[in-house]
């Protein structure tokens, strides 16, 4: 078996550590001289539609609101409540969260992703549970499999817990990813405070107290799911998140240059236009009251990584793609 970096070894229903006869191969080295994917991969045309619009999401800008500017604050919060009447998705901007941690954060992600299979293996997320490593959720389905792999912890800020994430990270896979728990502790750190911001500008663009929901949420659990998307040969028969509505209160994506994830708003798929260093707001189910929109995220012949952290709601997503396909 090759067990080079980004290897992802699926086999359901045999344990995926055992690499059995029948089991599909998802190896991004060798797949770059194939010319098709895995049948597991391809979804149906009736759930890969081509968005070719882009969706009205407006970009609001925070500094106002972190500098205590109440005449800015208000106006954040109409862009705010116009984008939650029409679909729920906004971009924000001078959110407060360095460039320089996030770049940090990705980097990690890439050095994680390019171990060899049996050290990511290590951190494999045990059946039924939520932290730890999976290649395409391929322990749980067999068929229309994401063109992915994730790798998910927890986090929460509570007396005790201020190395949870370092802490993981070495008891998973050893005291030599100390520093890439650190940096993702930080990142967390940071995305918490973001989340809690934009959870009291929800409050304000709903005219109740702004202290109402912000209060609610600041003593949640969290989790951070970094997922990975090696480059695809076939991107238009696959995808790397399959369509789905957010359960949860909150989602905060990080797109870079290429994007990906697309809206389904107005009777049609519709894609979210990157924006430079902004940060994509979705509204999750807890603050919908009427339509559920559901999204996803298409393939392309680029790699890149993602990262979605939960706090008793989902609260962020960071996005990358980085080289193109030989």
């Amino acid at each position: 078996m090759d067990l080079s970096p980004t290897s992802v070894l699926l086999c359901p229903p045999v344990d995926i550590s055992h690499g059995s006869a029948g089991g599909v191969i998802f190896d991004s080295s060798s797949l770059r001289q194939q010319t098709t994917i895995p049948k597991a991969f391809i979804w149906p045309s009736s759930d890969r539609p081509a968005a070719t619009e882009e969706l009205d999401a407006p970009v609001v800008d925070l500094s106002g609101f972190f500098h205590g500017d109440e005449e800015s604050t208000l106006r954040a919060a109409k862009l705010v409540a116009n984008a939650c009447e029409r679909h729920g998705f906004f971009q924000v901007v001078n959110h407060g969260v360095s460039e320089l941690l996030a770049r940090d954060a990705l980097d990690w992600t890439d050095e994680f992703f390019r171990l060899p299979l049996c050290d990511k293996l290590r951190a494999r997320r045990k059946p039924g549970g939520v932290w730890g490593y999976s290649a395409a959720h391929a322990d749980r389905f067999s068929s229309e499999l994401p063109w992915k792999e994730t790798l998910s912890f927890g986090y929460r800020e509570a007396a005790g817990s201020e190395r949870v994430v370092i802490d993981y990270f070495v008891s998973m896979l050893g005291e030599e990813f100390e520093r890439m728990g650190l940096a993702y502790q930080m990142y967390c750190e940071a995305m918490k405070g973001l989340s809690l911001a934009i959870i009291e500008l929800l409050a304000i663009s709903l005219g109740v107290d702004r202290m109402t929901y912000r209060e609610f949420f600041d003593d949640s659990r969290s989790i951070m799911r970094c997922n990975y998307y090696p480059p695809c040969q076939e991107p238009e028969l696959t995808l790397g998140t399959g369509p789905h509505c957010d359960p949860t209160a909150l989602t905060i994506l990080q797109q870079d240059h290429v994007g990906g994830l697309e809206v389904f708003s107005g009777r049609a798929w519709r894609y979210v236009r990157p924006v430079h260093n902004a940060l994509v707001v979705n509204i999750g189910d807890t603050f919908m009251v009427c339509d559920r929109l559901p999204h996803y995220l298409v393939c392309s012949a680029r790699k890149h990584a993602e990262f979605t952290f939960t706090c008793s709601f989902k609260i962020h997503v960071l996005q990358k793609h980085v080289d193109a396909v030989k």
